[in-house]
């Protein structure tokens, strides 16, 4: 019986007591015996946490007391065992490493498109415009390993820092078609969007929530396998089960 709710989510905010945040929430998730990770920065924050239902959710309704992050709104899914080994809240530079300062979705996020609007413009092969529609895959190939869109643009990255480079190698190629950058949750196709967005494409969507919201919202619509997700779990299916519970 599935009876531990996991949950992924970040926000891109400002936060410049970074620092002064860790031991609250570290203390408030040791209380709520949750396992999982907190990255804080001062772009923002993102976490992933599993525990019983009540305790999860109350972690979160206690982050939200902070008037920065009152609209957080992670994705849920469930298993039947914790994922986690142990709780650890950290302070980064970074809550997802680009090494590219100047991005900051803080200052106003890049266009997105909903997971039925992705569907619809890949069940008709163009965007309302009319433009080729292509999805572009910014994770990492072991995780792309795992499962991806189908006919995605996969760049083979070993790490995120390397995607500014490989946009400047293939950004001639992709001049008259619409993107829909995508990763597992939304967090780094934001950086990755705002990144081609000021590099020149004009045209550039990041899908909102990604992978997750998508199977949450969608299904399995034009996606093979599955989405890597950084537990125990390994991996999750369309529906949101754990190919490892």
């Amino acid at each position: 019986m599935n009876t531990i709710l996991n949950i992924s989510c970040y926000k891109f905010v400002a936060l410049p007591d970074a620092a002064n945040l860790r031991q609250p929430c570290l203390d408030q998730a040791l209380a709520r015996q949750l396992r999982g990770t907190v990255l804080i920065a001062e772009e923002g924050i993102n976490f992933f946490l599993a525990g019983n239902a009540e305790s999860v959710r109350g972690f979160v309704a206690w982050l939200r007391q902070d008037p920065r992050l009152t609209d957080l709104q992670p994705k849920e899914s469930w298993s039947a065992t914790q994922p986690f080994k142990k709780m650890l809240v950290k302070v980064k530079r970074e809550i997802i490493r680009m090494n590219h300062p100047s991005i900051r979705p803080a200052n106003g996020r890049a266009p997105a498109v909903t997971p039925a609007t992705a569907k619809r413009w890949l069940d008709q092969g163009h965007d309302d415009e009319g433009r080729p529609v292509v999805t572009l895959d910014t994770r990492n190939q072991f995780e792309i390993d795992h499962g991806t869109f189908e006919n995605t643009l996969n760049w083979g990255l070993s790490k995120f820092t390397e995607f500014p480079d490989a946009v400047q190698a293939h950004k001639a190629s992709l001049q008259d078609k619409t993107v829909i950058s995508f990763c597992t949750g939304g967090i780094r196709c934001e950086k990755a969007a705002i990144y081609m967005r000021e590099a020149g494409l004009a045209h550039v969507y990041q899908l909102e929530g990604g992978i997750l919201k998508y199977f949450e919202e969608v299904g399995d619509a034009h996606y093979q396998g599955g989405c890597f997700v950084f537990d125990e779990r390994e991996a999750l299916a369309p529906d949101l089960s754990a190919t490892h519970p």
